[in-house]
């Protein structure tokens, strides 16, 4: 029987074998791409040419909900297998899942009718979050439910955008937008609170991994769903000196988070320090916006980038290239190229954050030129490896 199921799972085309593989190969595609039509569209070369909502309502959409939904959705439906020892969704089935976020990308992007548009976007969340809570609860793992809860809260954000698009109301779009933004700096928090000290510990050789504190790792989720509800509800639109204490602890707690998480050593290895990196960025994302509501920092819109540039794709890049090795049965060093391209989506991030308040023309094309390049360096590195089967023969 057991040789029998993995002749089974061995005859799955290798790209539909385990959720990393599309998502992470599609969405790092998307990253790349919808950066350079958002450019041209922003300097007049798009023409007539419009998405459903406008060029500035799908390029705030997608890059939360399209990128970000598709490496949240390779990333949760690999680890659930982890999590619970049963097998992840593959074949037909995650064939059918990447198919529904591709055909509600292009939905967007070509200004399909709101009738098709609405229905292939609104789904893509849910059905995610239904197949990881199957599984967890097939094995009754409570501690993993959270995840489900801020999946489904996601797709509620969504929902909120949709609405907004349908009543061409700006003001809901955004605020399903930044919702969501802010829950996926949820969601960034607690999984990177598990695996971050875990991937130190056993990157540096080292015989102990820090211990977590629960009591401050379910302040850091409350306080991220409590910011994104603000939002949700529009009173996170404006500057208000009362949300400055809500975001100052959110800042504070990641700082430090990632203060007990240090160790000299991260530096010396190419998978380490981009993933520190990137929690700093997520630290000083509510630090920015709490400096916005004090009067301190005159655009929130620099915080706002300071989360979706230096923290989720910063910790997106990092992981994704983490996690793609030791799920394709490869050692866990990264190509050379991979410190480049790490290097690059941070000074991206500094461009689109500091230097856009002095130079922003120069700023806005640096920003998109160190991102772009980012992703293709992943993608010259680790599109053939997503396609082909693990190195060991094993399914997956």
């Amino acid at each position: 029987m057991q040789l029998l199921d993995a002749s089974r799972e061995l005859a799955i085309r290798p790209i539909w074998r385990l959720g990393f593989r599309p998502f992470f190969l599609f969405g790092t595609a998307f990253a790349l791409v919808a950066v350079l039509i958002w450019l041209a569209a922003l300097h007049g070369h798009a023409g007539a040419w419009q998405p459903a909502g406008g060029w500035l309502a799908w390029h705030r959409h997608e890059m939360v909900f399209g990128f970000g939904g598709a490496i949240i959705a390779g990333f949760l439906l690999t680890a659930v297998q982890n999590w619970t020892g049963n097998p992840g969704l593959r074949g037909r089935s995650l064939a059918l899942l990447a198919m529904l976020w591709l055909a509600a990308r292009l939905a967007w992007l070509l200004g399909a009718p709101l009738a098709l548009l609405i229905p292939l976007e609104i789904s893509f969340l849910p059905a995610v979050a239904l197949a990881m809570g199957c599984s967890l609860w097939r094995v009754r793992q409570r501690g993993n439910y959270p995840v489900v809860a801020v999946l489904m809260l996601l797709a509620a954000a969504d929902a909120l955008v949709l609405w907004g698009l349908a009543f061409a109301d700006d003001g809901l779009q955004r605020q399903g937008v930044l919702a969501a933004l802010w829950l996926v700096a949820a969601l960034m928090g607690l999984i990177g609170g598990r695996v971050i000290p875990f991937f130190t510990q056993r990157g540096l050789g080292r015989t102990q991994q820090v211990k977590a504190w629960p009591w401050l790792d379910w302040i850091m989720l409350l306080a991220g769903v409590l910011l994104a509800v603000v939002f949700a509800s529009g009173v996170g639109l404006q500057a208000n000196p009362w949300l400055a204490p809500l975001c100052a602890v959110l800042g504070l707690g990641n700082l430090l988070r990632l203060a007990r998480w240090y160790d000299a050593g991260i530096w010396r290895v190419t998978l380490l320090w981009p993933l520190h990196l990137a929690f700093a960025w997520l630290a000083a994302a509510p630090l920015g916006l709490a400096a916005w509501h004090l009067g301190m920092l005159g655009n929130s819109s620099l915080a706002q980038h300071a989360l979706g540039v230096g923290a989720m794709g910063g910790l997106i890049l990092a992981m994704i290239a983490r996690v793609s090795l030791g799920h394709s049965g490869r050692p866990l060093e990264a190509p050379r190229a991979m410190g480049l391209a790490f290097a690059l989506l941070n000074l991206g991030a500094l461009a689109r954050v500091v230097l856009v308040s002095w130079l922003p023309g120069t700023a806005l094309w640096l920003a998109a030129l160190c991102w772009g390049l980012a992703f293709a360096l992943f993608l010259r590195h680790y599109a053939v490896l997503l396609c082909t089967p693990r190195l060991d023969g094993r399914p997956g």
